[in-house]
């Protein structure tokens, strides 16, 4: 209970600190490297070994080096600076509290219920196909719709295609849904897909998910393969399907106050480096699904492969929800992401 007391009169502390520096550290180091000396604060959802965590430290470490120690980015995961609360840590980043920040799509719809369009199930083929989408026409509707919430499109990079995981059966049809207690993020696109396939989707948080699994809260949940085995669910789920359903990404976004307070050379710094490290984050993402699978088979989970068929089936079984899913996002939102 103390460092629950804690934690918020830290972040103010650092809040606090963060504005009286933008102001007083921002100089330019002349006779070094050219860059302003300025410590910036980046806050992730994930724990420490979660991809948004992965790319923030490795965005950091290279901002460090490349600007000659001038810039440093301190990031805390787990949102720390809010208590674990994501909700608050998104107001945060919206605020200036937290200068930069790793967001998935779904979480910030508190913000924008239209971020997380291009989670609409099977919009996407594959990351290659998610990649080029979003890189030349998605990132645009991204940073349209965040501009208007003050803060700043930097990148975008995997959190993964969502799979589903239970302790109770095989999924290779719907009916094998049916009243299956799923725990799935608060997202109406989540909640809204698996309700028309006659499952149980229950929100919750993901701190708790391990435990209730355990206890019988809960029959499974549906997450990256990334995010499936950094939170071991192969200890407690006899069954994964991959259907690559929906495509979930995190954007790497800065407050726009903050960053037009920058001198221009950070912010190319900054951009440059966020996107080498939103790719990194990519080919890191891609290049390890397959080994991590190999690990859940070593550890008896039984996998399946869900065949192009297959998933028609259950495309057809949702198809009259997507519809509605369509055209509640609109045109513009489906056409910047070709979803039809």
């Amino acid at each position: 209970m103390k460092v629950r007391k804690i934690i918020p009169i830290i972040a103010l502390v650092l809040a606090l600190a963060l504005l009286c520096g933008c102001g007083s550290s921002g100089s330019s180091d002349s006779a070094g490297s050219g860059y302003q000396k300025i410590d910036l604060v980046m806050a992730v959802n994930g724990t420490d070994t979660q991809i948004d965590s992965r790319v923030a430290r490795y965005f950091a470490d290279m901002v460090e080096e490349k600007s000659g120690g001038n810039v440093t980015v301190d990031v805390f995961p787990n949102d720390q600076l809010a208590g674990g609360n994501a909700t608050k840590g998104i107001e945060m980043i919206a605020q200036g509290s937290v200068d930069l920040a790793a967001y998935a799509t779904c979480t910030l719809a508190v913000i924008d219920s239209q971020l997380p369009v291009a989670t609409i199930p099977w919009s996407f083929d594959s990351y290659a196909d998610a990649r080029k989408v979003i890189d030349e026409t998605g990132w645009k509707y991204y940073a349209e719709r965040l501009e208007k919430k003050g803060i700043t499109y930097l990148g975008s990079f995997h959190n993964g295609f969502r799979q589903i995981t239970n302790s109770k059966t095989v999924v290779d049809d719907p009916s094998d849904l049916k009243n299956l207690k799923i725990r799935v993020p608060g997202s109406e696109v989540y909640m809204g897909f698996f309700n028309a396939l006659g499952a149980d989707p229950t929100s919750m948080s993901w701190s708790e998910v391990f435990t209730a699994i355990q206890q019988g809260t809960i029959d499974g949940q549906e997450n990256g393969v990334s995010v499936t085995s950094t939170a071991k669910m192969a200890e407690i789920q006899d069954y994964l399907t991959m259907w690559n359903y929906s495509y979930e990404n995190d954007l790497f976004i800065a407050n726009t106050l903050v960053w037009n307070n920058l001198e221009e050379k950070t912010q190319k710094l900054l951009t440059e480096c966020a996107v080498e490290a939103c790719n990194w984050g990519r080919d890191a993402l891609e290049a390890e699904e397959e080994e991590l699978l190999a690990e859940f088979k070593e550890q008896g989970m039984t996998i399946t492969y869900l065949t192009d068929e297959q998933k028609e089936v259950f495309n057809a079984a949702i198809a009259d929800w997507k519809a509605e899913m369509i055209e509640k996002f609109g045109k513009h939102a489906c056409d910047a992401f070709g979803i039809k």
